[in-house]
């Protein structure tokens, strides 16, 4: 078991170097299932801040402090509606919900984006990390909201990548502090030897993702960002739904 946390550890790291984003996405799914909810959702949070906070010095120069800004202050508020919400609405319902409005946000961003269409402003940035913040921290899937915005916007991949750091190392301590909170600090209670093992994977991860970092054209991981996305609605989507009627 140990060997298939680390992998999928190893593999979350990579997509997060690469496209900016995905790490919580990629590896969530095997870490909840090896590792348990509780457990699982804690060591996707932490190893996701700790591999931004790993990033963000590489990246920088790129990020793009005003749209940072206007992303993490609403997605903190969204963070605790979130939080909230997930306290309060069953878990099955309010995935099937996100999944469908993930997916449908997505697809018309990307039919608004061919009309040669771009949004602008503080609006569209408000509305993103709001909604992100909700999804993190009721479903853990804040990423695909940003990727909304990115792809509605034409932010260009470079800025999206980088900011994208400062943004998950935020909301995810945020997230953090608030599912521990919750439950009196509770520190997953793993195998002896696994944290050793799990930021091994994490560090060789990130370190593969850099290198094919410089190999991969903008555009390869623009849509692998859009793809992940995709993903992380349907996963939603088809868990809540299998939970629900299953």
């Amino acid at each position: 078991m140990l060997l298939a946390v680390a992998l999928s550890v190893l593999v979350g790291a990579i997509a997060q170097r690469v496209t900016g984003m995905g790490f919580a996405l990629v590896a969530s799914p095997a870490l909840v299932i090896l590792l348990g909810p509780f457990d699982g959702v804690i060591v996707v949070n932490l190893c996701a801040v700790i591999s931004s906070l790993i990033i963000l010095p590489r990246v920088w120069r790129f990020v793009e402090w005003r749209r940072f800004g206007l992303l993490v202050a609403p997605a903190l508020v969204g963070t605790l509606v979130g939080a909230l919400i997930a306290a309060h609405v069953p878990g099955a319902p309010l995935q099937v919900v996100i999944g469908v409005l993930v997916i449908g946000a997505l697809t018309t961003s990307l039919l608004v984006t061919r009309a040669e269409h771009v949004a602008r402003g503080w609006p569209p940035a408000v509305i993103a990390g709001g909604a992100s913040g909700v999804m993190n921290a009721a479903a853990g899937v804040g990423g695909p909201a940003l990727s909304v915005y990115a792809v509605a916007t034409r932010w260009s991949q470079v800025g999206f990548a980088a900011t994208a750091q400062p943004y998950f190392v935020v909301i995810g301590a945020a997230s953090l502090a608030l599912k521990l909170g919750q439950t009196g600090w509770a520190v997953p209670e793993l195998e002896p030897g696994a944290w050793p093992w799990i930021i091994a994977a994490l560090l060789v991860g990130l370190g593969i993702g850099e290198l094919l970092h410089r190999r991969i054209p903008h555009h390869a991981a623009r849509t692998a960002v859009i793809v992940i996305a995709y993903l992380g609605g349907a996963a939603a989507l088809i868990d809540g739904a299998i939970e629900l009627w299953g």
